[in-house]
């Protein structure tokens, strides 16, 4: 029977570079928190605790649950290392802490043998990566496993084993469990694993990782179309439609562009979608 490893993910921070609400905030239409525990679920841990903190309330209304646990921090200012030691204390209890929580899942007999702490900003988090290091668990002279990734950014999320627990009870301050990390290297283990985990700190990073969203469909969309395209593209793809480039923009022989025209008002800025040689925005400028 494999180890019993219950996931932690902290959500008590104030996000106030974000300004406010950050966990709340959509990517894909999708708040970033319900990203996180997305992946998890994927994953296939079942067992999860959420720490919340300021802005609780919202965050129990704005996020599809599964059953997850909530224990809530009373003082999220002691930093980061306070919701770390939070959850691991929840690890051992039953019941839910959060009023109006779902009614846990049962436990599983015995304590559990680590804890997957997962920070609640990093939305890009990988099921593959949780897989990765669930397949290398904690071991007696290892009892800290960590994912590498290839930009060598970061070390989230932690896989930490029971014997560790007392370094992250000692743990103070925002940084979490980076200080534990750099002061006992020999305690870590490192598992290499593709992709990136970036944390969502300000608006920028979320732009960041919604126009990389983007530009990431677009070469899937590009792929597929390469895939299924049953003839090539010409040496010129536009030779055929030359005609329709070339139209008069003073054109009065066109019904959708005659209604167009009826809706364009001085001092407006117009988008036009696919346009092409300006079809359309010529004639309406």
């Amino acid at each position: 029977m494999p180890p019993r490893v219950v996931a932690v993910v902290l959500a008590a921070g104030a996000g106030s570079r974000f300004g406010g609400d950050k966990l709340l905030a959509l990517l894909d239409g999708r708040p970033i928190l319900q990203h996180v525990l997305d992946h998890v679920a994927e994953a296939g841990l079942g067992e999860v605790i959420v720490v919340l903190g300021e802005g609780a309330d919202a965050i129990e209304a704005g996020i599809s649950w599964r059953g997850e646990r909530r224990v809530r921090n009373p003082d999220p200012t002691r930093g980061l290392s306070s919701s770390v030691q939070l959850g691991i204390e929840a690890l051992d209890s039953a019941g839910a802490e959060t009023a109006g929580a779902k009614a846990p899942k049962p436990q599983a007999a015995g304590r559990p043998a680590a804890a997957l702490i997962l920070l609640g900003d990093q939305p890009l988090v990988s099921a593959d990566v949780i897989g990765a290091l669930l397949a290398d668990p904690p071991s007696a002279d290892r009892p800290i496993v960590v994912p590498a990734y290839p930009d060598d950014r970061g070390r989230n999320p932690v896989l930490v084993g029971r014997a560790a627990f007392d370094l992250v009870a000692a743990t103070r301050g925002d940084r979490g469990l980076g200080p534990v990390l750099a002061a006992h290297p020999e305690l870590v283990r490192e598992v290499l694993v593709a992709g990136s985990n970036p944390d969502v700190d300000t608006r920028a990073d979320l732009v960041g990782l919604l126009e990389t969203a983007w530009a990431a469909r677009v070469r899937e969309n590009r792929e597929q179309v390469d895939r299924i395209r049953e003839v090539p593209d010409g040496a010129d793809f536009y030779a055929p439609v030359t005609g329709l480039f070339r139209a008069d923009p003073r054109r009065t022989d066109e019904p959708a562009l005659e209604v167009l025209r009826r809706l364009v008002r001085p001092g407006e800025t117009w988008l036009d979608i696919g346009a092409g040689a300006g079809r359309y925005a010529l004639p309406i400028a």
